[in-house]
């Protein structure tokens, strides 16, 4: 049942991810589109990125393919395999030729604005197809000549009418900034004038009172007002005297529960945390360092402070960019949630700007909205140069990122180091012990029996360490992917990392090869003094 299992999650992320991985590598050129990449793209069937067509139908129902493609992540139209099936069928010359020029002249002509695409022949087993590339656009929406505007749902391709979809389009392309529209019933009284003169004289070194009837027009040109003289969101989120009151939604919940269950019922502490954005995020950090453990440095006094256990920059730097870069078109609070075993921040919006999590582990970076970095860059500690993540999992590489396009949030997991103590089924991880006792056991290897009498393992070992090595224990034969399926809380670039560590100590190692080799659970005594 194990391997039944094991096969079947094997499927679903093949199924999932491949046409992904293959399209992917396709775009970074055109002329890569090889035999056997296209034969893979024809057996997974038709995804967000790929579509099949038979044959040219029309320029209208092609452009909306064209349109739908160029609003999402962008894509490619398979020409001469049929639809649904994945068969291929193959074009001749002349359907080759009047397709091309039928593509040319939708892109053209029933399009606004124009789509540039690309396209070229593949030939496999003396058959040819035609394979036209539309990539995503930089000047969203995209729309049909009767102002249709269509996106990716799936497979299929729906056509949008809500303002705030259409707004989140501008504002993917960078022609809309959401921070810089006004706030209805707000007035420049809603704003916090101390707030403003303490911003004005860390920045310009200038006060209100001594600008006189120039102030307000000052206020317009750093976007604290528009210039209507109505406070804009990014002035009213981080100057307002109550922001809640007329966004009540751009809050934060923060909840520490007792385990590591969302679904859990006891919690440790709980608050929605309200305010300006300097005093939200004073706020947030305040309930973090609260909710965390402060560990003794080994060595140090009893009256030496203690270091908190996950880094304070790295908190920093995940809250700072909750703050700053949730999708302000989503009516919905940013969360923190302190388990037992990690900590997650979940800020409403994916990734914008056609970002990926690779994109901005390598760096990159897209202000969704400016205003309110700017802000943020002058007040607060943010920085705004993409060097955020780089410098989050330089500090602390267990940490996951998740870049949800379909739920619309990003989510950072950063995992949690000693506990008072922690029960996984045998192995207890106790805070005031130095080892680890695992009683007496008799483990049935199919027709032999190995007798364990006491396994000790260094106290060096966290939360995260412990369920590796628990996992290696009881499955010596399994692989690093297995792993990763089994221990829902750790990514495969944690599980890699861990075993790093635990190989490092001395805890793990490797023997018999990678194909038919297993783990072993070392015994590990501890030399230093």
């Amino acid at each position: 049942m194990a391997i039944l299992r094991i096969f079947a999650i094997f499927a679903h992320r093949i199924n999932r991810c491949l046409n992904d991985v293959r399209y992917n590598n396709y775009c970074a050129n055109i002329r890569f589109m090889t035999e056997e990449i296209f034969k893979d793209l024809c057996l997974c069937g038709e995804t967000t990125k790929v579509q099949f067509k038979q044959a040219f139908t029309s320029q209208k129902e092609i452009a909306k393919e064209m349109i739908a493609f160029a609003n999402s992540k962008g894509g490619v139209i398979l020409f001469g395999v049929e639809d649904k099936t994945g068969k291929l069928v193959g074009l001749s010359y002349e359907q080759i030729q009047q397709t091309s020029r039928e593509l040319g002249n939708a892109a053209n002509e029933q399009v606004r604005p124009t789509i540039y695409i690309e396209t070229e022949v593949v030939r496999i087993e003396n058959k040819h197809f035609l394979v036209c590339s539309v990539e995503q656009g930089k000047n969203k929406p995209y729309k049909n000549l009767n102002g249709e505007i269509w996106v990716k749902q799936g497979a299929d391709k729906r056509r949008i009418t809500e303002n705030a979809e259409i707004l989140a389009l501008f504002q993917d392309s960078g022609s809309y900034q959401t921070d810089a529209a006004g706030v209805d019933g707000t007035t420049l009284s809603d704003l916090d004038r101390y707030a403003i003169d303490d911003y004005l004289m860390k920045v310009y070194s200038i006060s209100l009172d001594s600008l006189g009837e120039k102030a307000e027009q000052m206020m317009k040109n750093i976007h604290i007002l528009n210039q209507t003289g109505k406070p804009t969101l990014a002035g009213y989120l981080f100057f307002g005297k109550h922001p809640e009151y007329n966004c009540p939604m751009y809050m934060v919940k923060a909840v520490s529960f007792f385990g590591n269950d969302l679904g859990g019922t006891q919690y440790r502490d709980t608050k929605e945390i309200l305010g300006n954005m300097p005093q939200v995020y004073d706020k947030c950090m305040a309930f973090l360092k609260s909710n965390l453990h402060n560990i003794q440095e080994e060595g140090a006094s009893f009256n030496t402070l203690g270091k908190l256990e996950i880094p304070e920059n790295v908190l920093e730097e995940v809250l700072q960019n909750a703050l700053i870069h949730r999708d302000l078109l989503r009516p919905a609070p940013i969360r923190i949630f302190i388990f037992d075993n990690r900590v997650e921040v979940i800020s409403p919006g994916a990734l914008a700007g056609g970002l990926t999590e690779e994109d901005i582990r390598n760096g990159k970076t897209y202000q969704r909205n400016p205003f309110m970095a700017t802000f943020a860059t002058n007040a607060l500690h943010y920085r705004g140069i993409g060097s955020g993540i780089v410098r989050i999992l330089a500090e602390c590489p267990n940490v996951d990122i998740q870049n949800d396009c379909v739920g619309n949030e990003f989510k950072v997991t950063i995992f949690r180091g000693v506990l008072d103590t922690i029960q996984k089924d045998d192995f207890t991880i106790p805070k005031t012990e130095d080892t680890i006792q695992k009683k007496e056991s008799t483990i049935q290897k199919d027709d032999y029996t190995i007798q364990k009498t006491e396994k000790t393992i260094q106290r060096g070992v966290d939360y995260s360490e412990g369920m590796v090595l628990k996992f290696f224990y009881e499955h010596p034969k399994a692989t690093i992917d297995e792993a990763v399926d089994a221990i829902d809380e750790l990514s495969l670039g944690g599980v890699k990392f861990i075993i790093a560590k635990l190989q490092q100590k001395g805890l793990l190692k490797r023997v018999g090869g990678r194909k038919h080799g297993e783990w072993v659970v070392c015994h590990y005594e501890n030399n230093t003094k």
